[in-house]
């Protein structure tokens, strides 16, 4: 039994002519993978396949004996009108076609249409199915208790908004077979996402990492398609290439943004055509795997800049899950932190150290260019000098102090006042700042005077001036 079954709903082909329902079903998984589908000669069978099956397209024949298309159409309509019906027939009728359409049909071709271009018509009504089955599993996911998450999440520590938001997301979408792009700064925890949406998935085979960032054109080739006996000196023998190996499975292409303008040719006629030719072979092979691209870079702006394909921007982000960075998820923090102390004391030995208050503070206010992957290395660094009984904020503060620009570049910039605003006084910009710093700190004084990069002595002297 053939468990890679494509789309996840059938297809259902009426046809009375036996020899067109073979040539079309060969055609459209020949070109995109449609392999989930229904045969049928006889339109009689027609309603009792819609009642025992899992269908959501039909292509069908216009012209039958016993019941015409023309019969056939409007019952399906108002029976199962979240259904597709695709009419396919021998005549080009333009009457016909309108006459179709107006009664509710999806979509309406000729027989003697060239083959891909029929299936590529297919394959847009399959995507219309996917994208209302998304939407609508969207929908339920979101009304849905957000504790009950799958327990594939359980691995990625958040109480965050947007985060859950994105595990819904990816619940919803875990068996579409489109790509999916993940996009989020550097440290954010992109393949630990990839990861999720491969456990979420009904996928039996692997997942499979390439980071393709350094490869050039021919090694991308090479690493992802493979190779035959003798492609090239020193080929001494065949190779799969990682489509291969994540058969089944998922195929993750980390740092996409790096990846040159020639194999993101390569690339695109993968995800169109579905298939690909090992180096060195005029034989192509279909590939079995989901496609998962992620990056930190901007690639709208690299779309824009010409560094990267329009098509295969658009080709890529079907399904799109972009992760916050830490600054914008400061509830996580705490929850981190203690995470990756308890992983650092294991790891070293060592009793586990209490939080200092101001601690949390202090991490709080800093932007965290390196993100998750930055404060996990603070936490074992903390650990790998701490003794005993709580924890020293040296390391923290070190680590901070050294990037004293980060916080103000970290940010998108905009103007501190508004071109038609007064401005105001020195002192009392100044008084509006320690405002601020105590505010960030709750009220502590020692951290307060950190953030301003003064002394304690001299914010209190400045709070006792503005009482």
């Amino acid at each position: 039994m053939n468990t890679n079954l494509y789309p996840g709903f059938q297809v259902l082909i009426c046809d009375d002519d036996t020899s067109f329902l073979r040539s079309i079903s060969f055609a459209i998984e020949r070109y995109c993978g449609i392999n989930n589908v229904v045969q049928c000669s006889d339109s009689t069978d027609v309603m009792s396949h819609l009642a025992s099956g899992n269908i959501r397209v039909v292509l069908l024949d216009l012209n039958m004996p016993h019941i015409s298309g023309d019969e056939l159409l409007p019952k399906i309509i108002e029976l199962y009108p979240y259904i597709s019906v695709v009419i396919i027939s021998g005549i080009n009728q333009v009457e016909s076609a309108v006459q179709c359409i107006k009664l509710g049909a999806y979509d309406y071709h000729v027989k003697t249409e060239e083959p891909e271009r029929l299936s590529n018509s297919i394959m847009q009504v399959i995507r219309y199915q996917e994208l209302n089955l998304e939407n609508q599993a969207m929908r339920g996911y979101m009304l849905e208790n957000q504790s009950a998450l799958h327990p594939a999440f359980a691995k990625i520590i958040s109480i965050n908004h947007q985060m859950h938001s994105a595990f819904n997301y990816i619940e919803s979408i875990s068996n579409s077979q489109q790509p999916i792009l993940i996009t989020g700064e550097s440290g954010v925890g992109k393949e630990l996402i990839a990861r999720a949406i491969h456990e979420t998935s009904s996928c039996s085979g692997e997942l499979v990492c390439v980071n393709v960032a350094g490869l050039d054109d021919n090694l991308f080739s090479d690493t992802l398609f493979g190779h035959k006996k003798g492609a090239f000196t020193g080929a001494d023998q065949a190779r799969k290439g990682m489509i291969e190996k994540a058969s089944g499975g998922i195929l993750l292409l980390d740092e996409i943004g790096d990846l040159s303008l020639a194999s993101q040719v390569k690339l695109l006629r993968l995800l169109q055509e579905g298939e690909y030719y090992p180096v060195g072979s005029d034989t192509p092979k279909r590939i079995n795997a989901r496609i998962i691209a992620a990056t930190h870079q901007d690639l709208h702006s690299k779309k824009e800049d010409g560094q990267f394909r329009n098509d295969l921007y658009y080709r890529l982000k079907i399904h799109h899950v972009n992760i916050p960075p830490l600054r914008e998820r400061k509830e996580d923090i705490a929850l981190l932190l203690e995470h990756f102390l308890t992983l650092a004391a294991d790891e070293f030995d060592k009793e586990l150290a209490s939080i200092p208050a101001g601690l949390l503070v202090l991490l709080e206010n800093y932007s965290f260019p390196g993100n998750i992957r930055e404060l996990r290395a603070m936490a074992f660094d903390a650990m790998s000098t701490h003794q005993s009984g709580e924890l020293s904020m040296k390391a923290f503060k070190g680590i901070i102090d050294s990037m004293p620009d980060v916080n103000i570049h970290a940010q998108p910039e905009k103007p501190l006042f508004e071109a038609s605003s007064t401005l105001p006084t020195l002192k009392k910009a100044a008084d509006l700042l320690v405002k601020e710093a105590m505010k960030r700190a709750n009220s502590n004084q020692s951290l307060a005077a950190q953030l301003l990069g003064i002394s304690q002595p001299a914010l209190s002297k400045r709070l006792k001036n503005m009482q």
